[in-house]
């Protein structure tokens, strides 16, 4: 870790809400990055004591409903459960995710929902478990090379409801009031992450901070005509900058008129709650010296105002039907066959639920489609 470097960032970040020095130092200096995980509800469905075959499994999470500390870190990818999709190596802080969710927003409807910097996965796997299986989720990543391994996690995880993209935020203003709720997970200057990568701070500078504070804006930005009146923007970062975090809270409510809502909070949970300097936004942040976990931000918004109407579906490829006896066929091998649609595209067969097949002209329409519903085979 570049001693010069570290000095300027943590000078950088010396008001930042709850921030203290020395026992943060302490705790990039002789803690061990933690170890967490979190396991696949639906694979858990009569399996409970699959959890007590992974060694070193400790207390759950306080935040998640599913997530686990581990003692140490096992070599994961030579567990089967793994990659069958039965768990998702996950940092205990981002996990957090979910409790934003529930808070904000009522997940036993179905509702469309764009995670819009979703790779490798994490995030996406988090809200497909935590929405109805009624509901549509749109997990996006621009980075091309970084779009197979999202696609590879998410057919792990297994769900008929999940749409991969490949496009940028932009892309995403053709889809006006569409999405009931969006979390941008933005790309940070990353100190949030330097006890488990202590290279990075080779990357941080204060020039950086600026760069990615500019580019959440644009982000952000262009995103927004794509989410509903009243429909819920979930931020985040890795990064401890005021300029990446609060700041952006406060620019979100000038710039775009959202309401800030906030979230309660645990006490024993240790999360400090912080309010942005200008319009009083909500905010929570993770420190490694006060949980187990490492550096996170996230902000809770709604948007409020004329959000206009989702433009109707453009023309689309339409996927085909099956036949009778294809549709049998299929049949055999998919349990509660009523609450799927069978359609075949090009030479495979998929399997979608009806709000994933109701949106998927005007998906199709927008974005680039990497992946959607279930391969059945071909």
């Amino acid at each position: 870790m570049g001693k010069d470097q570290f000095s300027e960032f943590l000078s950088s970040v010396s008001e930042a809400p709850g921030f203290q020095k020395d026992a943060f130092i302490n705790a990039h200096l002789t803690r061990e990055p933690v170890v967490s995980i979190r396991f696949n509800p639906a694979k858990l469905t009569g399996n409970p004591e699959i959890k007590k075959s992974l060694p070193g499994i400790e207390e759950r999470v306080s935040w998640s409903s599913h997530g686990y500390y581990l003692k140490e870190r096992p070599l994961f990818t030579t567990d089967p459960l793994f990659h069958a999709g039965v768990y998702y190596v996950q940092e205990a802080s981002s996990m957090f995710l979910e409790e934003a969710l529930r808070q904000s927003a009522d997940l036993s409807q179905p509702l469309k929902v764009l995670d819009l910097c979703a790779a490798p996965g994490g995030k996406s796997t988090l809200i497909q478990s935590v929405i109805s299986p009624e509901s549509l989720l749109v997990s996006n990543e621009v980075i091309k090379t970084r779009v197979n391994i999202l696609t590879e996690n998410l057919t792990k995880w297994g769900a008929a409801n999940v749409v991969v993209t490949n496009n940028d935020a932009k892309d995403f203003k053709e889809l006006p009031a569409f999405f009931d709720i969006i979390v941008v997970d933005a790309p940070c200057s990353g100190s949030g992450l330097f006890r488990k990568d202590p290279d990075a701070i080779e990357e941080w500078s204060p020039g950086n901070v600026t760069l990615c504070s500019q580019r959440q804006q644009r982000i952000l930005a262009d995103v927004f005509p794509a989410l509903k009146q009243d429909g819920v923007l979930i931020y985040s970062t890795c990064s401890y900058s005021v300029e990446e975090d609060e700041a952006i809270a406060d620019w979100l409510i000038a710039d775009h008129g959202v309401e800030s809502m906030k979230l309660e909070l645990h006490a024993d949970w240790n999360i400090v709650e912080t309010i942005s300097p200008q319009h009083k936004a909500n905010g929570y942040r993770f420190y490694p010296d006060k949980l187990r976990g490492e550096g996170f931000f996230l902000s809770v918004f709604k948007k409020t105002g004329d959000a206009g109407t989702a433009s109707a579906a453009l023309k689309a490829s339409r996927p085909e039907k099956l036949s009778r006896q294809e549709q049998s066929v299929v049949e055999e091998y998919l349990q509660h066959t009523s609450a799927y649609s069978l359609i075949k595209f090009k030479d495979d067969v998929l399997a979608f639920t009806s709000l994933v097949q109701e949106a998927l002209p005007k998906l199709q329409s927008a974005l680039y489609l990497k992946k959607a519903g279930v391969n059945m085979g071909n």
